[in-house]
């Protein structure tokens, strides 16, 4: 059946073209150097709706009945190409045969690209902040905003429309790579390939795409196919002072050779011993390859598989006290044993993927695309445990001066004075002490160091289908299917001189201090499992599907989604708090996915257009934010349910050979949303709830976010060399209502339930909501070129703690207001810190030579060239939860429990040497 229907519709293509004598534009594009076909150019008549992208052997075909006659301009364009003009004549029924078509390689687009990309990577490879940029997704995109936003915003954090990388879709060869955990791209998994990722595919927002549905800050999909890349190699060093210090790194690709075959290989290293942020190791070695063998005509198989092995180490948020009197690359995770430096936070990733991809070329507009993706491997996130024995952590709040100040007795000047000293003079992680303690206790270890570890295996599958029904209307849809197995334990890496650790919560005794009350008193070794261990099972399935009309004077689409996403938490220890919520099975959660979007686009001239795109869809929460206390017991989120999301958004464009600029205005509500936080809070008040201090999961339920604003980007070529630029975003993203509240904790036997937090209207954090850049760059036709921009910075705010904006924060244990409670102070104690505005200038340049068929030249980069200090995120510490105790903290000349922050780089630079051939 489904044989005959292919063979039918193929018979009806074949029918409908013989009713008409079809003028035909045909030929051949290839490179000037090589002579090898490139693949996948976008050739297009210059001002109609016909266009076409060259195939694997670079051949391209533009056939209907009704191309424009006379004289037209054929337009050849691909990325990192200079792109060409070329006259041609139509007249019906005639043939224009164009082969070969030579396009000649921009080396100074390329090789900028390529150092972009390895910026982008160096940032987003970090965890420090409270929001995560999504400067990655972005990189695909030719819009000037877009561009200004990946390459010269992301540094401070900021996010396009408020929203960061979750609320977009990464997708490597069609199959999608955001985790099932948290919604987020794992950037550090596909690290340091960047010679590889530079055929990138990218619909901003929720404009059409082609593979699936997309998300709200819109869909990339890198394509690692071996046809895909451009004959030969390169071989390139880098240096830096950010995250790592050197790169090096090696590449080549074989083309379609004329047996079928293609490849691609690459090989790279990232290494240093200390980035900008003290004692912050980078230890990364990346490979990857790709086969792929044409088979006949239609058919093409691909394999690719890669695998980036890295280790990093991280950086502590900190008190502005800290700051003050260590600085902003002040890092307290750290300190030196025998010399060298040790970080105890190191996050280590290892997860290798495999793709097998199936690509059928039904007919000449009809494709179909199957895909077939593992992943596997380890994530682990080291920490310094310790039980009956002091803090480790040299920041810890009774480590500072401003703890001795704040001694109820009055200030301990002395104790402040020695305080300072000691942290001034050292303030790292005294590794020896710990040794010591340890020993002297017997071999007990008192101090021990771990990791959270996640082992996923994940299975992905999927099939793109796409077929150009005429010469108006496109088809897109897709199936698509994840099915995950996460394992979650502690895992022991070292005894730090002991001989065993015994496995209980020293807070808790009897049951409720074991982990496990199948196996009590365990004492651990080296490499064991111990404080927890349970298992997500995930799986989703999803379809999509989308028509896309293009005419002269208007294009348009519609596309929608349904899918069916579940969680399922299996324990493996019965926790001795959860004796009967622990170890086995939870409820299996389901979810109902489903969406519909739609665009248009007028054309008023051929240089003036107007766009505008709607969308509403629901999404399942993310398994994070699904279980409420998923390490210790099996409980779900109460009132859980599907997130939804509308969003709209308009847009003028203008283009014209001279000047393009975009003027886009958009709202976007996200609705029904959870969030999770862990922390110890003190002054947990209100009537039964006087637990004082208490590790506690914060549950946020029914949260609404508003996202309003507008973005404007504009260039202009004002002589062939000088290009001016600049670019605006003006956004306000705050929450929407006042969502619930409760807390959980193995601290009091039931959710404490605070109703409403009052959060509508205050400020959503992550970066600056204002950015606005100014800033030119000049192309030398002997191919040196460089840039500077100027990027001013506004409207950052704090994190702020929602237990703060609830009941608990002005009753007390009674359930009636403190006595000496005042509105007027606490309005002033609950207000959102707003952050420093600041400018930061960057400049960017390189050049490239020619000596005979190879190329060698250098690409550099220098950030925040006047070493502006400047803050790109922070929270409130939820410690001081209530009026007394936060009123009480902030009398202090220094806040004992002030919020944390993170700042920004200094003067950074990259600096890039390269040989191709």
């Amino acid at each position: 059946m489904k044989q005959f229907i292919i063979t039918l519709w193929i018979g009806l293509l074949a029918s409908f073209s013989l009713m008409a004598q079809d003028a035909i534009v045909k030929g051949r594009v290839v490179d000037t150097n090589s002579s090898e076909p490139i693949p996948d150019v976008e050739v297009s008549i210059q001002s109609s709706n016909f266009s076409a992208e060259t195939t694997a052997k670079g051949t391209f075909n533009i056939a209907a009945s009704d191309l424009p006659e006379g004289e037209q301009i054929l337009l050849v364009a691909k990325s990192g190409y200079i792109n060409q003009q070329i006259p041609i004549s139509i007249q019906n029924g005639k043939t224009v045969n164009l082969d070969p078509i030579l396009l000649e390689v921009d080396l100074t687009a390329v090789e900028a690209e390529i150092g972009i990309i390895s910026l982008s990577d160096n940032e987003l490879d970090q965890d420090d902040g409270t929001s995560f940029n999504i400067s990655g997704l972005l990189q695909a995109s030719r819009d000037v905003f877009l561009n200004a936003a990946a390459f010269d915003f992301s540094a401070t954090f900021f996010r396009p429309r408020g929203l960061d990388n979750e609320n977009g879709k990464v997708l490597i060869n069609g199959i999608e790579m955001n985790k099932q955990y948290n919604g987020r791209p794992q950037w550090s998994n596909w690290g340091g390939l960047n010679d590889v990722q530079r055929n990138r595919e990218f619909s901003m927002g929720i404009e059409a795409n082609d593979y699936q549905f997309g998300d709200l800050a819109g869909t990339t999909n890198i394509v690692m196919r071996a046809s895909q890349y451009r004959k030969g190699g390169r071989v390139s060093y880098a240096m830096a002072n950010r995250s790592y210090v050197g790169r090096v790194m090696g590449s080549y690709n074989s083309g379609l050779l004329e047996n079928g075959w293609s490849y691609s290989v690459l090989a790279s290293r990232r290494f240093g011993d200390e980035g900008f942020r003290e004692g912050t190791l980078y230890d990364a070695n990346s490979f990857f390859g790709s086969v792929e063998k044409q088979l006949g005509d239609d058919h093409s198989l691909n394999l690719t598989a890669f695998y980036t092995p890295n280790r990093r180490g991280k950086s502590s948020a900190n008190t502005q006290e800290v700051y003050d009197l260590k600085g902003i690359d002040y890092n307290s995770y750290w300190g030196k044993q025998d010399g060298e430096i040790r970080n105890s936070r190191i996050k280590e990733v290892v997860e290798p993927v495999i793709m097998l991809n199936h690509y059928w070329d039904i007919s000449d507009k009809t494709r179909l695309n199957t895909n077939v993706g593992y992943q596997f491997g380890k994530m682990g996130n080291s920490r310094l445990g310790y039980d009956n024995a002091p803090n480790p952590d040299p920041s810890y709040y009774q480590k500072l001066p401003s703890y001795f100040l704040a001694d109820p007795t009055g200030p301990n000047l002395a104790g402040a004075y020695t305080a300072m000293t000691n942290f001034v003079e050292d303030g790292q992680i005294d590794w020896q002490d710990i040794y010591e303690t340890n020993i002297f206790y017997g071999g007990t270890s008192r101090y021990y160091l771990y990791e959270d570890r996640v082992d996923d295996n994940q299975l992905m599958a999927n099939t793109i289908f796409s077929s150009i029904i005429n010469d108006n209307i496109t088809l897109n849809a897709s199936v698509n299917y994840r099915n995950l197995n996460s394992k979650n334990f502690a895992n022991m890496i070292d005894l730090l001189g002991g001989n065993g650790y015994l496995d209980v919560d020293t807070f808790n005794t009897g049951d409720e201090a074991q982990s496990d009350l199948d196996n009590p008193n365990r004492i651990v070794g080296e490499d064991d499992t111990f404080k927890y261990n349970y298992e997500i099972d995930a799986s989703v399935y999803n379809g999509f599907a989308q028509a896309q009309f293009k005419y002269s004077s208007v294009d348009f689409y519609l596309a929608g989604k349904i899918g069916q996403t579940s969680y399922q938490r299996t324990g493996l220890y019965r926790n001795g708090n959860f004796p009967d919520n622990s170890k086995g099975k939870s409820e299996k959660l389901n979810f109902t996915t489903y969406g519909a979007k739609g665009g248009l686009t007028y054309k008023i001239t051929g240089r003036h257009y107007l766009g505008v795109n709607g969308a509403y869809f629901a999404d399942a929460p993310t398994i994070r934010n699904s279980f409420s206390n998923s390490r210790q017991n099996n409980n779900t989120v109460t009132g859980l349910t599907e997130e939804k999301s509308v969003s709209v958004d308009g847009s003028y464009i203008y283009r014209s050979p001279i000047v393009k600029a975009r003027l886009t205005g958009y709202y976007t509500k996200i609705q029904d949303a959870t969030d999770i936080s862990f922390y110890y809070a003190d002054g947990i008040s209100g009537i039964g709830r006087n637990v004082t201090t208490a590790f506690v999961q914060e549950v946020l339920t029914g949260l609404d976010k508003r996202h309003v604003g507008a973005e404007l980007g504009i260039e202009a070529q004002v002589t062939p060399t000088i290009k001016l630029k600049g670019a605006a975003a003006y956004g306000q993203f705050t929450y929407d209502n006042n969502p619930n509240l409760y807390l959980t904790s193995d601290d009091f036997d039931e959710e404490l339930n605070f109703g409403e937090a009052y959060l509508k209207d205050y400020k959503i954090a992550g970066g600056p909501q204002q950015a606005y850049q100014i800033g030119f760059e000049y192309r030398d036709p002997d191919f040196w070129w460089f840039g500077v921009t100027s990027n001013y910075f506004s409207n950052a705010y704090i994190d702020i703690s929602p237990l703060t904006r609830t009941e608990n924060f002005y009753l007390d244990t009674d359930g009636i207001p403190f006595n000496d409670y005042d509105p007027e102070l606490a309005r002033d104690l609950l207000k959102q810190e707003k952050f420093d505005d600041y400018i930061l200038v960057n400049a960017v340049g390189g050049k490239s030579w020619k000596i005979d068929d190879y190329y060698v030249g250098f690409f550099a980069t220098v950030n925040n060239i006047f070493d502006k200090e400047y803050k790109t995120g922070g929270f409130e510490q939820s410690r001081s939860a209530n009026f007394q105790t936060l009123s009480e903290d902030t009398a202090n000349d220094k806040r004992v429990f002030g919020p944390k922050y993170w700042y920004g780089y200094g003067t950074t630079y990259y600096l890039n040497v390269y040989f191709r051939f």
